[in-house]
């Protein structure tokens, strides 16, 4: 595993990190299993902004007595009411969520903390001139926290956010479909078909590229999420630019941009904790994204899941991005249900077959996803 100095932290972060989102709802075994491999495979650096108490338990428990060995990566704004994650604003919540992150993690620091997901000018200007960022600053001064961050898919918010000089790291969705959007698109406008068809794009949006140099020239360290983009990019059925990319390419992508220092993978097996980490044995014709890139974009990835559960809360308690990646597994294979698919969703404490279709995931869906039209699929696939 290569390292790389993420920006004024003076943190060694490895190429490829973990993001542990895919880890909610799984057994403690495959949570233990999972970091294991991570470690072994020398990924140092883990990013947890699920506010669920179960993982958070079970994550703490997969790195106790190896803190050393792990630079965690934990978000202020990620709550956890009525039994589903929020994300909020209040002070006092953001508080208690972060404390109860460090109890059930174990760890009396936290080596970054993130303000949680801001995508729009009015939430900076709400998180930016008010408490929640003077006690995510007061963390840092007592050295509760390392580094402040923020997490954000949004390039004019993002360099807004670093232009103010209090940011050490920046968490940000990279990878080549999002790059050529332009910079003041709204996130659902990253997955509009239209958009990839303008004759305009013909390389990184300008914003964004501006984003990256801002970022490189105050010293601010970029962590990647949505690197694989929920693993649209991966299938030449799914991907804007009509033919698919490997993990490796996407991987290599990021890690080209300016500032980058770690590029954060979902794995939810030990697999395809592998599949992350042979990034670095990989050579220079298996990282070359160039050829996929010159092709032009024939699919659209608007209203594609991205199992981000920024569609909550949902007043039946469904676990929409579970039943999401169920569904899409269902309807992946050709020989029908697959059996482990029908266990897991089994297993759920509430199904499709509860949605009141209210839509308030719907309005939400930072992606248009059509979630009434998915549970119903989901009832008629899983039988209820």
């Amino acid at each position: 595993m290569n390292y790389r100095v993420l920006g004024k932290t003076g943190l060694r972060v490895s190429e490829v990190g973990l993001g542990a989102e895919h880890l909610q709802g799984l057994p403690a075994e495959q949570v233990f299993a999972v970091v294991d491999r991570a470690v072994e495979r020398g990924i140092n650096i883990i990013d947890v902004f699920m506010s669920e108490p179960q993982v958070r338990t079970d994550i703490g428990r997969a790195i106790a007595g190896r803190r050393d060995k792990v630079i965690l990566q934990g978000h202020i704004g990620a709550a956890w009411l009525d039994g589903q994650y929020r994300r909020t604003r209040d002070a006092d919540q953001c508080r208690h969520f972060f404390e109860d992150f460090r109890e059930r993690l174990g760890v009396e620091t936290v080596d970054i903390g993130i303000l949680h997901y801001i995508d729009d000018e009015a939430d900076f200007d709400r998180v930016f001139h008010g408490d929640m960022l003077r006690y995510a600053l007061s963390l840092r001064e007592k050295g509760v926290i390392g580094a402040l961050g923020m997490s954000s898919h949004n390039p004019v918010v993002a360099r807004r956010a670093v232009e103010t000089g209090l940011l050490d790291v920046l968490l940000f969705s990279i990878n080549p479909a999002y790059d050529v959007m332009p910079g003041d698109a709204a996130l659902d406008r990253l997955f509009d078909a239209e958009s990839y068809r303008s004759p305009a794009l013909g390389g990184i949006e300008p914003e964004r590229a501006r984003l990256y140099q801002t970022c490189a020239a105050q010293n601010v360290g970029i962590t990647v999420m949505k690197s694989l983009a929920a693993g649209a990019l991966l299938s030449d059925r799914t991907s804007p630019f009509g033919r698919a990319l490997t993990p490796v390419q996407c991987i290599h992508y990021a890690l080209t941009r300016p500032a980058v220092a770690s590029v954060l993978v979902g794995c939810r097996t030990p697999e395809e904790v592998d599949a992350a980490a042979e990034y670095e044995s990989s050579t220079a014709a298996q990282r070359d994204y160039s050829g996929v890139l010159g092709t032009a974009p024939l699919f659209s990835m608007e209203g594609r899941c991205m199992y981000c559960n920024h569609c909550l809360p949902c007043p039946a308690q469904i676990d929409v991005a579970a039943v999401g990646r169920l569904l899409d597994m269902a309807l992946l294979h050709e020989g029908g249900v697959p059996e482990t698919a029908a266990e897991h969703y089994r297993a759920l404490s509430a199904h499709a077959g509860d949605c009141i279709e209210c839509r308030s995931c719907e309005r939400n869906c930072p992606f248009r996803v059509p979630v009434v039209e998915r549970m119903r699929r989901a009832r008629e696939l899983f039988g209820e």
